[in-house]
């Protein structure tokens, strides 16, 4: 599989895209919080045949700008927005996973013009824990870092294709193996789901939507049972055996599931 590499600048904010630049309808990929573009290789593999696929670094990922100065909700949100237009990808299907599914979906709410069809991975409109920042900055300061390899980050990081899929965006510097991304920014990043819900912007979404759920991911029922109230319209499907990273536990079957719902629309 082959990539075109391209640069989207906004406000002074680099964005590393990679492109199939196919011409089927493009399909734009958003991972979620400390992830990365590289690890939607396996879904964009299944899905390049029939669609032109962009994954995006987003901002402080990645190859991205690694220290942008806001990392709000409306800044990763004008980051979406700003590729769609740049790389001119008319009638997009967004779909994005954790805190990348969040910003697809508002996204969808605030630029309905762009955004065709939207698919939320393990995302909702829910606000988060109260403690979401602390929990992540715990997790975060619990990396062993440097790794030695990437191997042994796999392992830490999970294991079998969760762990690789996590592992592949370290990047490698003369000690070992690292992060590109910084912690703060990471925790910052939170700030606003740690405050309050999106429950209007949710209510606002206009384009068929798609949600997918991990068996034992970390999107509540009652969450969804909401979501389901709000827009009885949505599709949802939950994925047997998966938790929280999905798209790299089973991305045969996250294919499907997307190329089913985006045939039928």
């Amino acid at each position: 599989m082959t990539w075109a590499e391209h640069t989207v600048i906004r406000d002074g904010v680099r964005l590393s895209c990679r492109d199939t630049d196919g011409t089927g309808r493009p399909v734009v990929l958003l991972h979620g919080l400390a992830g990365h573009a590289g690890e939607w290789d396996a879904l964009t593999a299944r899905l390049s045949p029939r669609h032109r696929v962009v994954a995006v670094d987003q901002r402080g990922h990645g190859a991205s700008e690694r220290r942008p100065g806001d990392v709000s909700r409306a800044a990763y949100v004008a980051d979406t927005a700003t590729v769609l237009e740049t790389l001119d990808l008319r009638g997009a299907v967004l779909v994005g996973q954790s805190l990348g599914g969040h910003t697809a979906m508002l996204t969808a709410a605030t630029h309905p013009e762009r955004v065709d069809a939207l698919v939320l991975i393990e995302a909702g409109a829910a606000a988060a824990s109260p403690n979401v920042q602390a929990e992540v900055s715990g997790w975060l300061d619990s990396w062993p870092c440097p790794f030695p390899s990437r191997e042994a980050a796999a392992v830490f990081l999970g294991g079998g294709p969760v762990g690789a899929g996590w592992a592949a965006g370290l990047e490698q510097r003369t000690d070992g193996w690292w992060p590109r991304f910084d912690r703060d920014l990471m925790v910052d990043s939170l700030a606003e789901n740690a405050r309050r819900a999106f429950w209007a912007e949710w209510a606002r979404v206009a384009c068929p939507t798609l949600v997918v759920l991990g068996q034992h991911g970390t999107v509540p029922p009652a969450e969804l049972g909401e979501m389901l109230r709000l827009r009885p319209d949505t599709m949802a499907s939950s994925m047997r055996g998966t938790g929280h990273d999905v798209h790299l536990e089973q991305p045969e079957e996250l294919a499907r599931l997307l190329l089913d719902f985006l045939a039928a629309r």
